[in-house]
């Protein structure tokens, strides 16, 4: 699968605003191993004060939270999705997070781009980041 250009992101200032407004983020694909690049920015995440909720399909707790099977599974607000799975399992992540209604925002981290699913985000609402980093956008913002 050739890797896609993001054709739908958004600026700095824009990210800037998207932190500040967000206080509840899934992780989606949250790793239990202390070394995977999902777990060092959920702890990264929680950290900075957000409500970190992981998404995994196994483990009970994760960095102290309970884990999540689904997005769908989450009885409260979640301001923003941040995913951490393959390109082809977004559009269905996009799909949970506007059935759920109260996502703001969709974040693909580096290298991942779902083009039809951003697109698919945006026109229902949400604000879309794609092919960037939580923690090193949020560090390069907030410091």
């Amino acid at each position: 699968m050739e890797c896609e250009f993001p054709s739908v992101n958004s600026n700095i200032e824009e990210i800037k605003e998207i932190f500040e407004n967000t206080k509840t983020i899934a992780v989606i694909g949250c790793s239990p191993d202390p070394s995977k690049a999902s777990n060092m920015v959920a702890n990264y995440l929680k950290n900075a004060g957000f409500k970190m909720v992981p998404v995994y399909p196994k483990e009970d707790e994760i960095l102290g939270e309970k884990v999540y099977r689904s997005l769908k599974e989450i009885p409260f607000k979640v301001d923003m999705v941040d995913i951490f799975r393959k390109p082809d399992v977004i559009g269905q992540v996009v799909d949970a997070a506007i059935e759920r209604g109260d996502v703001d925002t969709v974040w693909t981290q580096l290298g991942l781009v779902n083009n039809e699913a951003a697109k698919k985000a945006q026109e229902k609402g949400m604000k879309v980041v794609q092919n960037k980093c939580t923690k090193i956008e949020h560090r390069a913002i907030f410091g």
